[in-house]
Parts: C-alpha cells; sequence; structure tokens
C-alpha cells in the first residue's frame, strides 16, 4: 500500500539510501517517471501478477462502477457493538523476526534449540549469496495456546461471534498449524482426557472437527460415548463460531 511505501522510503532514506520521495501527486516528467518506478511494487500491480494461474479477482469497469454507485447495504453498526479484531502481542512471528544481510556466500542451517539444550536440525544447506536479505522469525506455541483461549473466552463472555483468520504463507505451509492449535485450545479437555484414545484413532487437530466427527464413529461403543460426553459439554460453554461451509449452504 502507499502508506506502507512511503514509510519504507523514509526508513530506508534514514538509513543513508538516496533514493526520491514517493511522489503522492506527480506534475513533472521525473516525477511520473519517479513514481511510475515505485509502482511496480504496489499492491495493485503486484497482486495480479502473484494471481495469475491461480485466481483473478478483477471485475470489469462497469461492474465495479455499477457496484459503487448501488452499494451494498450493511446495516446500523452501533456504537456499542463489541465486534473487535484481537491479534498476538508477544511470541508471534512479527515479534521476533530477524533480518541480516549477508556479506558473502554461504551455507545456513536452521536449529531449534530445546529447553533442555538438545538440538534438532530443521534445515540444512541452506544456499545464499553476497548482498542476499536473509529474514528469519519463530512462533511461540505456548504463547499462541495461551492466546487462543484467553479470545475464546473472550468471545464467550461478550457474546461476539469467534471467527480466526490467518494471514501466512502464500504455500499455506503454516496455515494448517496454527488452524490446528485453535482446534486443540477450544477442544482442550477433549484432546486432554482422550487424546491417545483419538490419536490412535487417527484423529488430526490440523483437520478440524471434522477430523473428529469423521473418527469417533469408529471408536468402540465404550469409548465413543466418553468422547461424545465430553463434546457436548464443552460446546455448551464455546462462544458461537463464524464459519462457511458451502456444501451445508452455511454462508
Amino acid at each position: 500500500s502507499i502508506p506502507q511505501l512511503v514509510e519504507a522510503i523514509t526508513e530506508l532514506q534514514a538509513q543513508g539510501y538516496d533514493i526520491p520521495d514517493f511522489p503522492q501527486d506527480p506534475k513533472t516528467d521525473e516525477e511520473k517517471s519517479v513514481r511510475a518506478t515505485y509502482a511496480k511494487v504496489l499492491g495493485s500491480a503486484v497482486n495480479p501478477v502473484l494471481r495469475e494461474g491461480n485466481s483473478d479477482r478483477r471485475v470489469a469497469a462497469p461492474v465495479k462502477a455499477y457496484a459503487q454507485k448501488n452499494p451494498h447495504s450493511m446495516g446500523d453498526w452501533t456504537a456499542d457493538s463489541k465486534s473487535h479484531v484481537a491479534h498476538m502481542s508477544e511470541g508471534d512471528f512479527y515479534g521476533s523476526e530477524k533480518s541480516v544481510i549477508l556479506d558473502s556466500d554461504d551455507s545456513l542451517r536452521i536449529e531449534h534449540v530445546g529447553q533442555d539444550g538438545n538440538v534438532t536440525v530443521l534445515r540444512d544447506g541452506l544456499t545464499v549469496i553476497a548482498g542476499e536479505i536473509v529474514d528469519s522469525a519463530r512462533l511461540s506455541v505456548r504463547q499462541l495456546r495461551a492466546f487462543y483461549a484467553e479470545q475464546i473466552a473472550d468471545a464467550k463472555s461478550t457474546g461476539v461471534l469467534f471467527s480466526l483468520h490467518l494471514k501466512a504463507t502464500m504455500m499455506k505451509v503454516s496455515d494448517p498449524i496454527l488452524f490446528g492449535h485453535c482446534v486443540a485450545a477450544m477442544y482442550d479437555r477433549l484432546f486432554q482426557e482422550h487424546g491417545d484414545v483419538l490419536t490412535a484413532a487417527g484423529v488430526d487437530p490440523d483437520q478440524g472437527l471434522a477430523s473428529v466427527f469423521a473418527k469417533v464413529p469408529d471408536l468402540p461403543s465404550d469409548q465413543r460415548a466418553l468422547v461424545e460426553g465430553t463434546l457436548v459439554e464443552i460446546q455448551s460453554n464455546l462462544p458461537e463460531i463464524a464459519m462457511v461451509d458451502s456444501d451445508k449452504g452455511i454462508t
């Protein structure tokens, strides 16, 4: 976006980079040239390229013009609405992000160091070149789960719909994992009391509650009754959930 671009330019200039300001209202040929150069990284220019072959969301100009003249009615928003956006304040990718410009060609290794000092190599032989920017971040599962639990309880107490929005990599590598932790936090008691049974049955929180509902009917009757009873008790203490299931006509 333009505000993000302007902020980035200001930061780079403060670091000593000799780059021009972004012309908001270009008048001279030079200003128009500068704006055209910067425009290459703006969302409106980048997004269609990123989405090529995936989902082109641009609409025809007449359709857009009609929508602008005849906006969809959203109803009135009251000043006392409790709807709000919550996000992690620590322990997330944003809070831990570090970047470095490499001085020379190199080979990197990504390690996880446990609290007991045990080192697990996650990735080795990561080839990089001189001048390349390497950016890294980590997320604390413990703090993520605590955040989920806090927001689930808050949604229940304030009477608002609980809705989870994930914005991760384009390849969606981390989405199922982050989603799975939300499912596990929401149904923490279920996995605490019946974790061994559910794991043995092939239940995977990353696949959502559908994984539970698909596997529970195949459990022995005594185990199934216990799991289903726990599910009912948990459900009664959860907030309502905003969701979409096109197969069931839920929008």
